[in-house]
């Protein structure tokens, strides 16, 4: 009796186990289409576009139906429907509303929200059903900035700057206004800075007749034109950027008064409360040495230095000064000068007898107003989410590697709601309401694709929105591995990324794909999603390969010294500790040592083909996306930062210099570049093609017409359809 008991748990068992084999195997493989965007069957990941604030209320948008959600008890209201609002707008005209998801909510105090149609600006009433205002704009209007105090709009139509239907400049071709400068470094994404009330709009103009022109071709038309772009590079004339203030009421604009701005960069503006002041952040061309300046907005006159801060390497200011809202005598600035991003908090009205001193890593700093240290730690400021009045604190969101978390710190005594410590591996995104008192906690972890909250940030009781499902429920997934290893210096730690096929077996040998990056400002390994790996690491991973990835020094979210190691030798640091990655790879038994390639985009296409050329006995097959290839045909702003200038730098450019190293090209190389790159131009790839002609080597070339710095749209599956058969035909 108890040997027949005996045999049917073993037969169950066997029958689960083959049911399960079953299910294993009846489970869908996700294609390229499913996998990369622009696919026709990309499966993304659940969301709840356009969440705002409206005041303390969270508004929530559908297609049909726009919602408003009681923060403190999740309770949903409907506001109004697409069929009442467009009801309305076809009486008046205005066209039609196709969704909610793209109305913002600027005035907390009015029960109104703020359209945009067809190069209108409507303002709504949901309440009443009445569209309060429109402003509309010239036809080809572009760059758009709506002061929400009064309703004003800035744009541009080519180089030119109006407001309304007012020409605010009136330039020649060469001189650019009204938009973003400075190559969209220093955390530069536009041209216009409305006041607070609207009043006064502050300006960039850009004057780039003496950049040198760029020609990239356009091949659609029969007889392929000429583009040009105006494209600075390293050590070469710079464009020369000054800063406006037009005053709608009179007609008139202003120039500050900053001097000649040869050779400097005007970044981060920002305005007093008052309006009286306008505040920027100077750096020179070495990018060593920033000041916080303030200038008078009605004549123009510089009215003081309030910060000064040097670097042996460089400074690089990302944000804009921020006052607190219950004191326009305070304001919040964000520096790295003790090797981490953190909060300072600045006191206009207290004077002090200042001094340069010295900090980490040779930073140096000067205070001739009093300043307040209120974050500190190995972890950084990632963003400022708001205030909180009552209880006079900064919210933000903190970050370290993988880490990640929303904090706050009261300004009186720096004291944290939480320490730092506490934070959880995740990547999150946050918005905070007017009091301060709620939060929009937006995030995912590594098995939870999107999950949204709205937390009370006294307590930090929490309503859930959202909790998305996987997109690949019943797909076949590779595992995913992260882990620590040893960079080149031998001390410090790098993350790693691992993806092993879904059919793994330990007894087999597998080749391995090194997806790279390596550059600053990025990070490959997070604490989010599928620990931050891509659609095209999971559709080669279950084509049977090793998927790995090293955030090595250089990149971005462990600090200044972490990044600034690389330092006037772009890829060289970055590359040694990309063998460290090999190095233990090849410890795995299931690894090939014999079988392992390289892919990466921009700097990760520079990345790709030097480990190619510098390691050609590890690694076998490459493919490189828009490489840099010779740093002095990059631009000034970003390739100056990081390895000053080809006169001050010329070995550092020297060895960073691909076609020097042509000749040792051994594997198979395909280069991947698109005709219209303007970030990293055709160039870089056209003049390495030589260098291989002349040094007898043999790479591929393919380009992807009509694209600039990547491949978008449909075409980008193509692009991944055309990496993976490059490997399948190499590796």
């Amino acid at each position: 009796m108890k040997l027949k008991s005996g045999i049917r748990v073993i037969g169950l068992l066997f029958a689960l186990v083959t049911m399960t084999h079953m299910t294993a195997q009846t489970k869908q493989v996700p294609s390229l289409e499913d996998l990369i965007p622009g696919g026709e069957t990309y499966r993304y990941t659940q969301n709840l576009y356009g969440l705002q604030w409206w005041g303390d209320e969270c508004i929530k948008p559908g297609i049909d139906t726009l919602y408003s959600v009681q923060p403190a008890t999740g309770k949903e209201t409907v506001l109004t429907t697409r069929e009442q609002v467009n009801r309305v707008l076809e009486e008046k005209k205005a066209g039609r509303l196709p969704h909610f998801y793209s109305v913002s909510f600027p005035w907390a105090d009015k029960s109104q929200m703020l359209l945009t149609l067809g190069g209108k600006y409507l303002t709504y009433d949901f309440r009443t059903n009445q569209i309060i205002h429109t402003r509309t704009l010239k036809e080809g209007a572009a760059n758009q900035d709506y002061c929400t105090a009064n309703g004003n709009v800035a744009y541009t139509i080519a180089n030119n700057l109006y407001v309304n239907d007012q020409a605010v400049t009136d330039e020649p071709e060469g001189i650019v206004c009204g938009q973003s400068v400075h190559r969209n470094e220093f955390g530069i994404r536009k041209g216009t800075f409305w006041s607070p009330q609207g009043n006064l709009l502050a300006f960039y103009r850009m004057d780039e007749r003496m950049v040198t022109q760029y020609p990239l071709v356009d091949i659609t038309t029969r007889i392929a034109e000429l583009n040009q772009v105006r494209y600075p590079m390293a050590g070469m004339t710079s464009h020369l950027v000054t800063v406006g203030i037009y005053n709608p009421t009179t007609g008139k604009s202003i120039y500050l008064d900053a001097g000649d701005p040869t050779d400097r960069c005007f970044t981060n503006i920002s305005w007093s409360p008052d309006e009286k002041s306008i505040y920027l952040i100077e750096l020179n061309r070495d990018q060593n040495h920033a000041k916080l300046i303030s200038y008078d907005a009605t004549t123009g006159a510089q009215k003081e230095v309030l910060y000064e801060e040097t670097h042996p390497k460089y400074v690089e200011p990302q944000q804009a000064i921020q006052f607190l809202p219950w004191d326009d005598t305070k304001f919040i600035y964000q520096s790295q000068r003790d090797g981490y991003n953190h909060l300072y908090l600045f006191d206009t009205r207290s004077k002090q007898k200042a001094q340069w001193q010295e900090t980490t890593g040779g930073a140096k700093y000067y205070e001739p107003v009093k300043v307040k240290q209120l974050t500190r730690g190995k972890w950084l400021v990632s963003s400022v989410l708001g205030f909180n009045e009552k209880k006079k604190e900064v919210v933000f969101t903190a970050c370290e590697g993988l880490k990640t978390g929303h904090l706050s710190v009261n300004v009186a005594n720096g004291k944290l709601n939480r320490p730092f410590e506490t934070c959880t591996e995740s990547e999150r995104n946050g918005m905070l309401s007017a009091s301060g008192n709620y939060l929009i906690d937006i995030y995912s972890t590594v098995t939870e694709p999107r999950s949204i909250d709205i937390v009370q940030t006294q307590n930090a009781k929490s309503i859930r929105l959202l909790t998305a499902k996987s997109p690949y429920e019943g797909y076949q997934m590779p595992s995913i591995e992260v882990g620590t290893l040893k960079a080149a210096d031998g001390t410090t730690d790098l993350h790693y990324r691992l993806l092993k096929p879904a059919d793994f077996d330990p007894k087999k040998q597998y080749p391995v794909i090194v997806y790279v990056y390596g550059g600053p400002h990025a990070q490959m390994i997070t604490g989010g999603w599928q620990n931050g790996a891509r659609g095209w690491d999971i559709y080669m991973a279950n084509k049977g390969y090793i998927m790995f990835s090293v955030d090595n020094r250089g990149s971005s979210n462990r600090g200044l010294e972490f990044e600034n190691a690389v330092f006037r030798h772009l890829g060289i640091e970055e590359g040694k500790d990309q063998l460290k990655g090999i190095d233990y790879l090849k410890t795995l038994p299931y690894v090939d040592g014999n079988r392992i390639g390289v892919h990466g985009w921009s700097f990760g296409g520079h990345m790709t083909t030097a480990l190619l050329l510098r390691y050609p006995e590890v690694f076998k097959v490459g493919v490189a996306g828009g490489p840099v290839i010779d740093w002095s045909y990059y631009e000034i702003m970003y390739g100056e930062r990081y390895m000053d200038t080809p006169q001050d730098n010329p070995e550092g450019y020297k060895e960073g210099n691909l076609k020097n190293l042509a000749g040792a090209l051994k594997g198979h190389l395909l280069i991947i570049h698109d005709d219209h790159d303007d970030t990293c131009v055709p160039q870089h790839t056209f003049s390495f093609m030589k260098a291989c002609v002349d040094a007898r080597t043999y790479p591929d070339l393919f380009i992807y017409p009509g694209h600039k710095h990547n491949v978008s749209g449909r075409d980008r599956v193509h692009l991944h359809e055309k990496i993976t058969r490059y490997f399948e035909e190499h590796l």
